[in-house]
């Protein structure tokens, strides 16, 4: 009797701890959701983080558009970020991908849940986790960081759409937008209406990249340069006083 209990006990542990990580071995691999109605991802570890112990990580965050929809997290490698992952195992951050599912839009609690969990699972640099998204997904980070001005050190929205009235909210906040001045879907005004904005409250930290000749598809050159890293790593978020 008292073996049947303790089986029992061990199943219903199994059934409520989250799921398991299929790795944590360097590279990308797909992740199940952190918790039930969350967001799979693709989780990627830069070479050399499993063998030093010590180190702190970047936490870079990936929110991908419309078109990866759906219930293949493969499909989130198709585009920014996880596709440069894929083939450099140097890629300097660790990197979180979530994959929305069909027809849904980016929720930011959820999001947010994500975040704090990869930050306290994984060794995260706090003063250095970072936002990119492109098109539905580059909608959602100029979203985000209206919402939560100070959670990341830099976003990086690509062919997205933001509010210019909350503008004034992340005038602090590192920036650089990146658009196609032919973009049909999304107007390349979603970027130059924030950025504008941004300037008028007194940012000073606003970039905008706008491609000559060039339609919806902003993300491949915004991606493939590696300049865009190097200036998401130039940035800090301040040290919190200490009570």
């Amino acid at each position: 009797m008292k073996r049947l209990k303790i089986a029992a006990l061990a199943a219903l542990a199994l059934t409520l701890s989250p799921p398991a990580m299929a790795q944590m071995t360097d590279g990308q691999s797909p992740q199940p959701a952190i918790e039930a109605g969350n967001y799979p991802y693709q989780l990627f570890l830069p070479r050399g983080y499993s063998a030093d112990k010590a180190k702190q990580w970047p936490l870079l965050i990936f929110l991908h558009g419309s078109g990866e929809r759906g219930d293949d997290v493969a499909k989130v490698k198709v585009h920014g970020p996880p596709k440069i992952a894929d083939r450099d195992p140097d890629f300097p951050f660790v990197l979180v991908s979530p994959l929305l599912g069909t027809d849904q839009d980016w929720d930011i609690e959820k999001l947010d849940r994500l975040v704090d969990y990869a930050a306290k699972k994984f060794r995260i640099d706090p003063s250095r986790i970072y936002l990119t998204g492109l098109s539905r997904g580059g909608h959602a980070s100029w979203r985000w960081v209206v919402a939560e001005p100070t959670r990341f050190a830099a976003v990086a929205p690509v062919a997205g759409r933001g509010d210019p009235g909350g503008a004034c909210r992340i005038m602090d906040l590192p920036v650089w937008a990146f658009h196609g001045d032919r973009d049909d879907v999304v107007l390349p005004e979603g970027s130059f209406n924030m950025a504008r904005a941004i300037r008028a409250c007194g940012g000073r930290k606003a970039r905008l990249t706008v491609y000559p000749d060039l339609g919806h598809n902003a993300w491949d050159p915004a991606y493939d340069d590696p300049a865009l890293y190097a200036w998401l790593l130039e940035h800090r978020l301040p040290a919190k006083d200490k009570k």
